[in-house]
């Protein structure tokens, strides 16, 4: 099936405009698939819906064909799964929590769990209940990926880590996905999903904003440039009669950041020979300024 996930007019609705209303989206196998907004924006609903965990008010999530809420169980016995929030069972040490895990996924050979261990740098011999918050999410890392499972649904899985260690997941998401795994994550580090992520969908008050992909670098699409001007009273004259989109303005040092259509370039040239110029510099676009404009600033004019 090359339609792994599916997610059809999906919503919750918590009341007070508070839930997800009418996701739509697909993730094909062997895709990286990333969700990102701010803190009460649905991510995590989204992925609570997808386990099972929540019943959908209206339209319905699927996993390998499966209901997910009428199918949680066997979905989960092959889902690799890193809820938002770490709430280990009581059960010792780390040691303990993973043999357990174990049995419950059918691993024998314990030979990549150990890797993992290793690579993630986790002494679980600790009790897990005193382990430190990024030492618990490394261990729910472990738990999740132990089984080389074909669908991973995690929900911010950097959470806690520090740098070195969040490069260490990048790396081995984008080990899942060689092996043709299918990724479906959520995060807040514009930099993580831009480094693994074949689409990503924006959303913002529950509402899907815009799904874009790693084509995103169009032709077509308006270009970002910053203008560095060497006089102030043309700086203040151009910012307040331009008609471009000003995405942001430094008063200190006499620059701004405007988007230029794609077919408007010569113009933009044009309009500024006539000023005394320190520089005009290219903005390559990136998931957070892409996102800075579509949902901070209402969209890309």
């Amino acid at each position: 099936m090359d339609e792994i996930i599916k997610i059809d007019h999906l919503t919750k609705d918590y009341g007070e405009g508070r839930g997800i209303f009418d996701f739509n989206f697909s993730i094909k196998k062997g895709e990286i698939y990333g969700l990102v907004g701010t803190n009460g924006s649905g991510k995590t609903t989204t992925m609570r819906l997808l386990c099972g965990f929540l019943s959908p008010d209206s339209g319905y999530a699927k996993i390998n064909g499966l209901n997910c809420r009428r199918n949680s169980d066997k979905i989960m016995k092959v889902t690799g799964y890193v809820p938002g929030e770490i709430d280990f069972p009581d059960v010792g040490s780390g040691t303990s929590f993973l043999k357990l895990q174990a049995q419950y996924l059918g691993v024998k050979d314990m030979t990549y769990t150990e890797e993992l261990i290793d690579r993630f740098k986790i002494d679980t011999s600790a009790p897990l209940k005193r382990m430190s918050k990024g030492m618990k999410q490394k261990m729910a890392l472990v738990a999740a990926f132990m089984a080389k499972p074909d669908i991973l649904l995690l929900d911010e899985p950097s959470t806690g880590l520090d740098p070195v260690m969040r490069d260490a997941l990048i790396e081995l998401i984008l080990e899942q996905k060689d092996r043709g795994a299918t990724v479906f994550m959520s995060s807040h580090i514009f930099k993580e999903l831009e480094d693994t992520c074949d689409k990503v969908t924006f959303i913002h008050n529950g509402k899907m904003i815009d799904t874009i992909s790693r084509e995103m670098h169009t032709d077509d699409l308006p270009k970002l440039y910053r203008i560095g001007f060497a006089r102030e009273d043309e700086y203040k004259a151009f910012k307040e009669h331009t008609s471009l989109a000003v995405q942001g303005a430094n008063d200190k040092y006499k620059h701004l950041t405007v988007t230029v259509p794609a077919n408007e370039m010569n113009e933009l040239v044009q309009r500024l020979s006539g000023y005394e110029m320190r520089y005009v510099r290219y903005v390559p676009y990136s998931l957070e300024m892409y996102y800075k404009i579509v949902i901070e600033q209402g969209g890309i004019a």
